[in-house]
């Protein structure tokens, strides 16, 4: 049997090591938003998936079949013999709308590899993953002139984005509190270029590429109070992250027509003090309702060593979930039904970036098996202001969350 749990487990660690490289590949394929140009470009709400379809909800939810990397004291609330591993992928459509007309976008991403459990029964349990942390994706370019004379033409283009590595444990301190702590390791490299190209030969074209380089080491901090009477449940949970510099962060401006390097920094970055809180409650493993809000306090923190370029980010979401009779042997009576909404605030003072969304989703449970095929649906609006680039996108997610049984001795 023990050889048995270190085979699958060796087998389950390759599949979150493959996933941290291939996270950062695919970043750069996450987006193609115009809007990903500023701060440190569109961020993850690093939910799982069955969540996501509530409309984002995550801080006060605690399940034994859903891996929450958003809330470290969730992850005792798994079975102390269950191995859980949970692998999501999205592809992502958008129109992007201005002045000059509309254009559309297909894109795709992984979304995290994570998995969950028990240390000691049910009273410590850890949770493993990879997911990334924000995305960079734009390609587009602007025609103008000069007094109608000297035509040119501005382009502006920019890859990459930050991924996170987490470890987390969670502790169990009674029987209606938990604790947990998320530690994450965040890496990764951002380019962005931007040309100046005159139609007149007789003028120099000018081009610029700035590289952010970063990696940080932050803390996150959970706490969720729960009690159940009767058919009834109810959860109350909190997050928190303390402001704190990037480890490292290097910045490169280099003007490509010279060769020459404009500028070069290596400090004056932080990442934001984040807080949020979250109620759930349940009825008889058939209503699941969830409510959550979250603010990053980006207004606050260092970026290019002011504190101007940025904005307090809150985020409000709210969403439910529903079986018809999770004991029922009819299949249609175990799927899990979801719908849910939100509300983003911009990071960045640039335009009005706010997000609007709307979520539906299924779960569907395997029989033989412990595990549920997640599907979730998506639509959103960004850019909330008349007048300025406005992008509508559909969002398709898919994951499997897989829950096997290996702490139990067999009867002979």
């Amino acid at each position: 049997m023990i050889h048995k749990i270190n085979t699958v487990l060796k087998r389950y660690l390759l599949i979150l090591l493959a996933g941290m490289l291939s996270v950062g590949a695919w970043a750069q394929n996450a987006t193609s938003s115009p809007s990903s140009r500023f701060g440190y470009g569109e961020l993850n709400s690093n939910l799982p998936n069955a969540y996501r379809a509530m409309g984002g909800v995550g801080v006060g939810m605690r399940s034994n079949k859903v891996i929450n990397p958003a809330q470290p004291a969730s992850y005792t609330a798994c079975d102390s013999l269950t191995f859980m591993f949970d692998i999501a992928g999205s592809f992502l459509y958008t129109n992007y709308g201005d002045a000059s007309g509309q254009r559309n976008k297909v894109n795709g991403n992984l979304e995290q590899i994570t998995m969950q459990f028990p240390l000691w029964r049910r009273y410590i349990a850890m949770s493993l993953g990879v997911n990334p942390y924000s995305a960079v994706g734009y390609d587009f370019a602007l025609v103008d002139s000069i007094n109608s004379d000297y035509y040119f033409s501005k382009g502006y283009r920019g890859e990459g984005g930050f991924t996170q590595v987490y470890g987390g444990l969670s502790f169990n301190i009674c029987d209606w509190v938990a604790l947990g702590v998320n530690a994450y390791y965040m890496f990764g490299d951002i380019e962005q270029t931007r040309s100046l190209n005159f139609t007149n030969a007789s003028l120099d074209s000018v081009r610029q590429v700035e590289t952010l380089k970063a990696n940080s080491l932050r803390l996150r901090y959970g706490i969720q109070f729960f009690h159940t009477f009767g058919k009834h449940s109810i959860t109350l949970g909190g997050v928190f992250e303390n402001k704190q510099p990037f480890s490292r962060m290097n910045y490169e401006q280099i003007e490509t027509t010279t060769n020459d390097t404009v500028m070069t920094l290596n400090s004056g970055f932080e990442m934001p003090m984040m807080y949020g809180a979250g109620l759930s409650y349940a009825y008889n493993n058939r209503i699941l309702i969830g409510l959550d809000y979250m603010c990053q306090d980006w207004a606050n923190a260092y970026y290019f060593g002011e504190k101007t370029s940025l904005k307090t980010r809150h985020r409000y979401a709210i969403g439910a979930e529903y079986r018809n009779d999770p004991t029922s042997r009819k299949y249609v009576d175990q799927i899990y039904w979801r719908v849910g909404a939100n509300y983003t605030t911009s990071y960045t003072n640039q335009y009005n970036q706010a997000e609007l969304g709307v979520t539906i989703g299924v779960g569907f449970p395997l029989r033989t098996v412990g595990t549920v095929i997640n599907t979730t649906v998506e639509y959103g609006r960004r850019g909330l202001a008349e007048g300025v680039l406005n992008e509508n996108y559909l969002r398709l997610v898919i994951n499997a969350s897989i829950a096997e049984h290996w702490f139990f001795k067999r009867k002979l």
